[in-house]
Order: C-alpha cells, then structure tokens, then sequence
C-alpha cells in the first residue's frame, strides 16, 4: 500500500496527538502507512488503538535513548516492560521465550482514558478493512495460499476461556477451529478492542 486513505491517516494522527497529550516525549508520527501493512511491525499484532500505543512505547523508548527489544526486534525487554506501564500498558504472565513482553494490553484505566479516541480509531479501521477488501478468488495470492498454507503472515494472539493463548495467522484459524489441550474449548482471536 502506497498511501494511507485520508480518513485513517487523519485517524491515526489523532489517536497519536491524544497519546503525545500524555507523553509529550513521544515524537510525532512521521509515516502512518508504516502501521497499516500487514507484517509492518515485529510486534505481529493487527492495527488497533492497542497496537498503536504499544507503538508509542517504543518511540517513547527511542526518544529516551532506551533500548527496549533484543533478537532484531522481537523480544520486548523489562524496560520495554516498564515504559509500557508507564503508559497504560499491562502484562500479567512471565516473558514469552521468544517475544519476551510483547503481548501488552490496555489497562482498565487506560482503556477509560482512551475510549472516545479508540472508538474514532476503530471506525475508520473497519472503513478502511471494507474499503481495500478485494475479491479473493479473482486475485493471485501466490502458491502458499493455493497450497492451504499461511503464506507466513502476522500472527495474532488467539484465546481460550481458560486463559491459555496462542499465536496464529488469522487464516490458519479460519481453515478449522484449533481446540485447547487443556479444556478443550477453541481458540479464538478476541475483539480488537471491545470497548465498554
């Protein structure tokens, strides 16, 4: 993708200007099209207000000279850990051993704090999701589609009710249901960000 359509690049800068109100260190967003593509970040999370605020660590983290990721991005350390609760981000579990603190999500204060921004964010994702759909069995997708396989796409964390997870390409997920070991309930990939 070339260009951000208006509305979401709009969207975007204000969703970064109402972080940057909090976290006046946090640089401005210089390239809003880097957070749409689909493997733009080593984060692996889909677009989402959520994502866009893990996003805003790591600037926070560049602007103070931190280094906040080890193993060429991928693992998310302690002091990415730390700035992250700083700024409304929360992880419960032990560092996974690949990605170390990555999987961050809102906490109940910041999810309060943010909602009027999230909500716009989220409207003009899913315009944006609606707009740039393409017809799938018209387009080439290349040999790792035909095949069944997942091409290698961005993983995103699925959930199960008794509280394990896992990281799956979304399509993958779609195939068939991934059944949990433990209770034998499926996975499933929660809302973006249910709002409420």
């Amino acid at each position: 993708m070339s260009t951000t359509p208006p509305v979401l690049a709009a969207e975007l800068a204000s969703a970064w200007a109402d972080i940057q109100r909090r976290h006046p260190e946090l640089p401005d967003l210089a390239a809003p099209e880097s957070l749409i593509g689909e493997s733009s970040s080593a984060c692996g999370a889909e677009l989402s207000f959520e994502r866009l605020l893990h996003e805003a660590v790591h600037g926070v983290a560049a602007a103070r000279g931190v280094r906040d990721t080890s193993r060429a991005g991928r693992y998310h350390n302690r002091r990415f850990l730390a700035i992250a609760e700083e700024m409304g981000l929360e992880h419960a579990d032990e560092p996974h051993p690949s990605s170390g603190f990555s999987l961050v999500s809102l906490t109940p204060e910041a999810r309060k704090r943010y909602r009027t921004t999230a909500e716009r964010l989220q409207r003009a994702l899913r315009a944006h999701t609606a707009a740039t759909r393409t017809d799938t069995a018209s387009s080439f997708r290349g040999p790792a589609a035909r095949h069944g396989s997942s091409g290698g796409g961005v993983r995103v964390k699925a959930v199960c009710d008794c509280g394990r997870n896992v990281r799956v390409v979304p399509s993958v997920l779609a195939q068939a249901p991934i059944m949990c070991g433990a209770c034998g309930k499926q996975f499933r990939i929660p809302e973006v960000m249910a709002v409420g």
